[in-house]
């Protein structure tokens, strides 16, 4: 099926479909085997991204999701869309510029996935727009009102024009395109007026292009009295051009806004300061090409000519005419509108039993041995940041060190970490520069941690670190002990109140001795061989690791002893892994895999794949944990941590894979990946022809897994509270 999902909701009964990837689904052969080298097994990466944002979408579109969460996912499928074409359409017309020629897995070349992306984005944002209709149509129901200038009232516009006399009008550039004026340069994202001017007598003027003015101090959309009527601030501009324009006609505005090329990485071995050469890549990127203009619906077909050649664009396939607001992703502010009653019920993360009950972290660690963190369910703020915080003022710590790829001005983190080295401790820090769209923000805190004192370095050259570890050094009664954090999560506040993800919190010795190496790897780039046994490091060591074990399983599996494997990801991409799983459900394993985005492997493929099923969850929290589990014929095995199943992960990239040990924390993952497995609300099933289907509840199972993730975490704190009221309090020795 290649088209949109369908418009039906839960209360027509209809099945909810998005689109299948158009691959021709794999046949055996005469002999009944199967060609796993045949690009035909393997479905595009861009292609089931995109219909991730369909699933996404979808939940802009139901009903049971709350209002103002509506137009929350609505704007994630916006800024996901930008994303795509900065990152994934601007690195395919590089390759088509370049001329390289190679294929990808599933069988495409660099053209081919342009040209069939643009074509799944042109359905992706038809329906984004009737989704938007719908959504608003709601929003007035509820006295929320979106509406242009010249549509409020009289005296309601004399207040805006005023607000834009002090506010607005001071920031305006409008620029003229003449023989002495040039085209202007557009900046990324930026949205635009396009003006047809005429002079007083008659004669045409240039056309002028006017950049608005959107930023932190000045809203996307300006609010009307004291209700909740919010009119968009082009709109405000284009009602007082004569103001910007005196003495002049105006003909004519159009809107416009412009995507660009964001990869603009440079090799680092040849860069002699990794600094510079990102603050450079940054510059470089302010000006890399275009890869998509959107311009108003109605917009003069000589002006988009104009626009498009200006720009260096193919008007057929790099223009996209939108029918409404452009730049959904703005719609974020909608979402801050005061209305609790329309968002989902406010979640309030809770303590981890073990940690509530303890007055050091390290007592509580050190007497557990191994913790499970479920954020969000479980606050970041007293496990994670409290590690750190009780790591900076304990004088028995002699030393911490950390990577940081992403995190938030909301983070104490970083607090933490500068008190720590005033504090006297050896602090080492590794910061990934690189983590995409972050860079700017990765060199302001690399500046403020080193001038705290703290040793910042920035990972092995060719490599991204993207690994998650916390190591404290202490000085226990008994000895130097360590304790770590392994994570699948960045060690951001911001996110770890709406990602979901798992971090092992350990005192295990060795754990914490691998972890050192890994550290050592790091700080110096030095590859000698390190001896892991509890962690999987890539690139080395994990991704031969993964293929060994799910080969194992094909080898162990017999009738009377099946074999298992499950993995949840965010992304299942590599192609020898999806390949070893197919070989692995060839044998009879079973091979259950919840994938958020991104899955080459089709399931449910005859005499392929019929042991092999996908579910993908989409709900209030972004999926971000992953976990891999195997039987290993009743030997289990767990690990988690911070690597998907992408090659560029498994490759390219420094992670970790950590061992999960502890039976009662194994069961602690039985119990997540269970329930999202049983999801009736938020999972999405998918099918061989690369499409999904959202499965429907039943009277039994209605509630997310979410949902009852967080009725777990709040059982368990207080089950834990209610022992220790029982239990009375004696004398201990200090950890």
């Amino acid at each position: 099926m290649d088209t949109p999902a369908p418009t039906s909701t839960r209360r027509s009964g209809k099945e909810i479909r998005t689109p299948a990837v158009p691959t021709p689904v794999p046949a055996a052969s005469a002999d009944g085997t199967h060609d796993l080298k045949a690009p035909e097994y393997y479905l595009n990466r861009e292609l089931t991204w995109l219909n991730f944002n369909f699933r996404v979408l979808q939940e802009a579109a139901d009903p049971r999701t709350p209002l103002l969460e509506r137009v929350k996912f609505l704007s994630i499928v916006s800024s996901n869309l930008d994303e795509f074409f900065m990152k994934r359409i601007g690195g395919l017309k590089q390759q088509m510029g370049a001329g390289v020629l190679e294929r990808t897995p599933d069988g495409r070349t660099a053209r081919q996935q342009v040209e069939e992306s643009l074509a799944l984005v042109r359905k992706l944002e038809a329906r984004k727009r009737d989704v938007f209709v719908e959504v608003y149509r709601t929003l007035r129901r509820h006295d929320i009102r979106l509406a242009a200038f010249d549509d409020i009232a009289p005296e309601a516009r004399e207040g805006l024009r005023a607000h834009f006399l002090e506010n607005i009008y001071p920031l305006l550039t409008p620029q003229a395109t003449d023989p002495a004026h040039p085209f202007p340069f557009i900046s990324n994202l930026s949205l635009n007026l396009l003006v047809a001017l005429r002079h007083t007598d008659g004669a045409v003027a240039p056309l002028a292009r006017v950049k608005v003015p959107i930023g932190a101090d000045t809203p996307r959309f300006l609010t009307v009295g004291t209700g909740n009527t919010f009119v968009p601030i082009e709109t405000v501009i284009a009602g007082n051009l004569d103001i910007l324009f005196p003495g002049m006609e105006v003909e004519s505005v159009a809107y416009f806004r412009v995507t660009r090329n964001a990869n603009t990485e440079t090799s680092e071995e040849h860069a002699d300061d990794l600094l510079a050469m990102i603050e450079s890549e940054l510059r470089e990127r302010q000006f890399a090409p275009v890869v998509r203009l959107e311009v108003s619906r109605g917009m003069d077909a000589h002006q988009r000519g104009r626009l498009t050649a200006e720009l260096g664009l193919d008007e057929a396939a790099d223009v996209f005419e939108v029918d409404g607001l452009l730049g959904l992703r703005d719609l974020l502010e909608l979402y801050r509108i005061e209305a609790p009653e329309l968002r989902d019920a406010p979640h309030h993360p809770v303590d981890h039993p073990l940690l509530a009950t303890a007055k050091s972290v390290f007592h509580a660690t050190r007497e557990a041995r191994f913790l499970l963190l479920h954020h969000p369910y479980q606050a970041f703020s007293t496990s994670v940041e409290r590690l750190l915080q009780e790591a900076a003022r304990d004088p028995k710590v002699r030393a911490i060190k950390m990577t940081l790829y992403r995190t938030s001005s909301q983070t104490k983190v970083i607090d933490h970490l500068a008190m720590a080295a005033r504090n006297g401790k050896q602090v080492a820090v590794v910061v990934e520069l690189k983590a995409r769209f972050d860079e700017a923000a990765n060199l302001r805190w690399a500046s403020r941690l080193e001038e705290a004192g703290i040793h910042v370095t920035y990972g092995v050259v060719g490599l991204k670190t993207h690994c998650k570890l916390i190591l404290v050094v202490r000085q226990d009664y008994d000895g130097i002990r360590t304790y770590a954090h392994v994570g699948t999560g960045n060690y951001n506040a911001v996110t770890a109140r709406s990602y979901s993800d798992i971090g092992l919190l350990t005192s295990d010795e060795r754990i914490g001795r691998e972890v050192v190496e890994l550290f050592n790897y790091l700080t110096t780039g030095f590859k000698p061989k390190r001896d892991y046994a509890k962690l999987l490091p890539a690139p080395k060591m994990l991704k031969p690791a993964l293929l060994q074990k799910i080969q194992r399983e094909a080898d162990l599996h017999t009738p009377d002893s099946p074999g298992l494997i499950r993995i949840k990801t965010n992304a299942l991409e590599d192609i020898e892994v999806t390949r070893a799983l197919y070989r692995a459900g060839m044998k009879g394993v079973q091979v259950e895999l919840i994938v958020r985005d991104t899955c080459r492997l089709r399931p449910g493929i005859p005499g392929l794949s019929d042991n092999v099923r996908v579910i993908s969850i989409v709900g209030r929290f972004l999926e971000h944990a992953r976990l891999f589990h195997f039987r290993n014929g009743g030997a289990e095995e767990w690990f988690l941590g911070s690597a998907d199943c992408m090659r560029r992960n498994l490759e390219s990239r420094v992670e970790t894979m950590v061992t999960v040990e502890d039976p009662a924390l194994r069961e602690e993952l039985r119990y997540f990946f269970d329930r999202q497995w049983e999801d009736r609300r938020s999972a999405w099933d998918m099918c061989g022809d690369g499409s999904y289907v959202q499965r429907r509840p039943t009277k039994r199972a209605h509630t997310s897994s979410q949902t009852t993730m967080m009725g777990w975490a709040g059982k368990r704190l207080r089950e834990a509270m209610r022992l220790r009221k029982r239990k009375p309090s004696g004398p201990g020795r200090a950890p």
